[in-house]
């Protein structure tokens, strides 16, 4: 993600950019949906026409034939005729709420919301862990469909509420030049009142809005479910309150800060826009036909009439063009998500990988992430078939590792070549296809049991059952999930189905681990695959692992080194490279930050061990009637 562009979306957007966005919007509807754009067009343009036809001409057109005598008969066919017109643009009106929107709000979103999945489907991983990007990226999903519509409909707000307006304005001063002058009134009280009330409305608002998050996250936290344990075994409940109560009264305090400012405003607005107008023209239009007798009815009752609809045409087209800069700021978020230019696409082409692994070689690779380097001039080989264990600390690399293996990055320097060749030459898809993976942060989805190992995989559906069941019992998770209500078809999680499964860490883990099993493809990673297991589990679950996947590349991630002792080669990471390579065996001899940690670690666990034993003796003694001194 460019600078420029993170700026730009933390800065107000110019007017010639809002234009620019709203043109855009207008595209993009347009082959989305070119029928809504077209109906919608034709819509504004008879409202318009309408409230033009009825106040200047209709009118008029009725008053002089009545005071030219015309008979009857002509002013009933001009009637009828304007009645069946008006009757068919009611129909159509119909028949757009009716049929045309409905359907089209469907078709924009299914279509908008494919643009923007593809979209967020197809971006590189780091774009979701920059919190720019991911800020756009939520707003300009956020009521995507509704908002692009509300868009282009209040550009041809401002597009036939500009013309109509004009044509007000020639109409009146045709009927009476003075008149022409109360129209300006309205013009002050929405250009100059209105956007002041909006100013102070933006001010308030945003003072108003860490208040407001406040209070949303108090809200939010009394009904999740994992707040509630803490809610009852605990005093949080009184500070979560205070907050509320302090939260509350920043509204309010927010609120009296700008009441008289805005209350003001408001007064001077309609005074403005509809009282020195409405009032005003009256009285000078009575003057002119009462008194001075300079004026007739027709002229006076096309000047009310007049008054009305330039006043509410008025009145729209300055909404319509605050809607319209609005929106801009929406469609900006919109256009610099689809217009963004993916650093690696997940549908990259190139040459197909094939499905053999002999070699993958990590050379001089470096790795910096937000202007931090992570991996330093590091070089490393996985041979095919053999196990490898990547150990160290927390931050030494290991996932990051993992992920540049993965092409979720790319390395600032070096190279990592699969068979001699740059993974960055290979379809990617294709190549992320060799490889399956479990990792330790780890998600479950309100699906299946069988549909969350399965993860989409194309599996024959007569083998799909069976290879589920497997993966399961090698993971572990077998008796448990046939022991759920509808064992592999249950529904894990309570989002959509309250007889839904809740497991525990372990269990959970224990089906990502299955995910990694029931893969067929040459090269396995394992990302603390133990991490949430008990010591007896973890063994079991490591002689699976080596015994199902003996014909596989095999990577592990563990901080247990007891677990990776047999492993054919293991990496020491830390600082971003590797400090010590070799067997389990070699590492021990050599006597190097391997060893230290590994003799660290199994005195650890000797410690515990001998405890438990203890005070399993002391309990069996206990219950023998032994003594416990």
């Amino acid at each position: 993600m460019s600078e420029e562009k993170s700026s730009r979306g933390k800065r107000e957007i110019s007017r010639g950019r809002a234009i620019a966005n709203n043109l855009f919007a207008m595209r993009l509807l347009r082959r989305i949906c070119p029928s809504l754009v077209v109906h919608e067009g034709i819509s504004r343009f008879l409202g318009y026409f309408e409230w033009l036809f009825y106040s200047a001409f209709f009118m008029r057109y009725v008053i002089n034939s009545l005071e030219r005598g015309d008979s009857f008969r002509k002013i009933m066919v001009f009637v009828v005729i304007v009645v069946a017109v008006e009757a068919a643009m009611t129909l159509y009106d119909r028949f757009l709420n009716g049929r045309i929107y409905p359907v089209a709000q469907a078709v924009v979103n299914k279509g908008l919301y494919r643009k923007l999945f593809r979209k967020s489907r197809n971006v590189e991983l780091s774009c979701f862990e920059d919190s720019d990007f991911y800020d756009r990226y939520t707003l300009a999903m956020e009521r995507a469909d509704n908002r692009l519509i509300e868009t282009v409909e209040a550009a041809f707000r401002v597009f036939f509420g500009a013309i109509a307006s004009v044509c007000a304005f020639v109409f009146m001063y045709q009927v009476d030049k003075i008149s022409v002058l109360f129209v300006i009134l309205p013009v002050i009280g929405n250009f100059v009142f209105n956007r002041k009330i909006s100013h102070i409305d933006y001010k308030r608002n945003k003072d108003m809005a860490p208040h407001n998050r406040r209070i949303a996250y108090i809200n939010r936290v009394m009904y999740l479910p994992e707040y509630a344990k803490e809610m009852r075994l605990t005093g949080v409940f009184s500070l979560m309150r205070k907050q509320y109560r302090e939260a509350i009264t920043g509204v309010s305090d927010v609120t009296k800060k700008y009441t008289l400012k805005a209350a003001v405003l408001h007064w001077f607005y309609v005074m403005f826009t509809f009282t020195f107008i409405f009032e005003g023209l009256l009285i000078y239009g009575s003057y002119r036909a009462l008194v001075s007798r300079t004026m007739s009815l027709a002229q006076l009752s096309v000047i009310t009439s007049m008054m009305v609809s330039t006043t509410w045409i008025l009145i729209g087209f300055t909404e319509a063009l605050t809607d319209l800069f609005r929106n801009g700021l929406f469609v900006e978020y919109l256009r610099t998500f689809l217009e963004y230019r993916e650093r690696i696409p997940e549908d990259t082409d190139g040459a197909d990988p094939g499905t053999e692994i002999r070699t993958l070689e990590f050379k001089n690779v470096s790795f910096s992430y937000k202007d931090k380097e992570v991996i330093k001039n590091l070089s490393m080989e996985f041979r095919g078939g053999k196990t490898y264990a990547l150990v160290g600390h927390n931050g030494a690399g290991k996932t990051t590792l993992i992920k540049l293996l993965l092409r979720f990055y790319d390395p600032t320097e070096g190279q990592i070549l699969l068979n001699g060749r740059d993974i960055r030459e290979y379809n990617l898809r294709k190549y992320r296809a060799l490889f399956a993976t479990a990792f330790q942060d780890h998600r479950m989805f309100s699906m299946s049991v069988t549909d969350n190992v399965v993860m989409g995989s194309n599996i024959p559906t007569e083998e799909r059952e069976e290879r589920v069941i497997e993966a399961l019992k090698l993971a572990g998770a077998y008796d448990k999930v046939m022991s759920l209500p509808q064992g592999t078809s249950t529904i894990l999680t309570r989002e959509f189905d309250d007889e839904g499964a809740m497991l525990s860490g372990g269990e959970f883990q224990k089906i990502v681990v299955a995910r990694a099993f029931v893969r067929e493809c040459p090269f396995k990673v394992f990302d603390e695959p133990s991490s949430a297991l008990d010591p007896i589990a973890e063994a079991t679950l490591f002689d699976n692992i080596y015994n199902s996947c003996r014909d596989n590349t095999l990577v592990f991630i563990s901080h247990r080194l007891s677990s990776v002792q047999n492993a054919d080669w293991v990496y020491l990471l830390s600082d971003g490279t590797v400090k010590e390579e070799g067997t389990h065996r070699m590492l021990m001899e050599r006597n190097g930050l391997y060893a230290d940690m590994y003799t660290k670690q199994a005195k650890n666990y000797l410690a515990v061990t001998t405890d438990s034993e203890v005070y399993g003796s002391r309990m069996v003694l206990a219950a023998e009637g032994g003594d416990l001194g």
